[in-house]
């Protein structure tokens, strides 16, 4: 997959320090997207990531490292959830968006899913622009649905159909 800027595709064995660098050890980002912290790139178990299908790199088009990555998880009966995260050196740009929404219109052309859904942790209002950016709509709260770092975390989820 593809945008003007981005590409999207299998995180590979070649990642493993951009990966690093950009989600399992950026504090900012492990603050309100869910991954296993890494303290240094020896150290950094990368098996559980690298070929995945339900794990896809976000990549720049100009020099193919990774900044970021979306998750496909929960697919059943033609709905699926998604997950994204892009390095906090790379927020504030709108590959997040631009990355969502090309992942989105994959999932309704090529994988014939006809409702999507993301969330994100109450007060990310960050990750919940993205959604809304990406056409989708508000679908409910959810309170203390997990704890994460020590805390229990509410969440807010939005869906968008096809």
């Amino acid at each position: 997959m593809e945008t003007d800027r981005l590409i999207i595709d299998t995180v590979k064995e070649t990642d493993k320090e951009d990966y690093f660098t950009n989600i399992s050890h950026d504090k900012k980002v492990l603050e309100t997207f869910i991954c296993r912290y890494a303290e240094t790139l020896e150290d950094f178990d990368f098996s559980d990531y690298s070929g995945r299908e339900d794990l896809f790199a976000i990549r720049l088009k100009e020099n193919g490292r990774l900044i970021g990555i979306l998750s496909l998880f929960d697919e059943k009966d033609g709905s699926c959830e998604i997950g994204y995260g892009i390095g906090s050196a790379y927020w504030g740009r709108g590959y997040a968006t631009e990355a969502v929404k090309r992942f989105i219109d994959y999932l309704f052309e090529e994988k014939d899913v006809h409702t999507v859904r993301a969330s994100c942790f109450i007060g990310n209002g960050a990750s919940r622009r993205v959604m809304e950016k990406c056409g989708m709509t508000y679908e409910r709260f959810s309170e203390k649905e997990l704890t994460y770092l020590g805390v229990e975390r509410d969440l807010e989820y939005y869906v968008i159909r096809r």
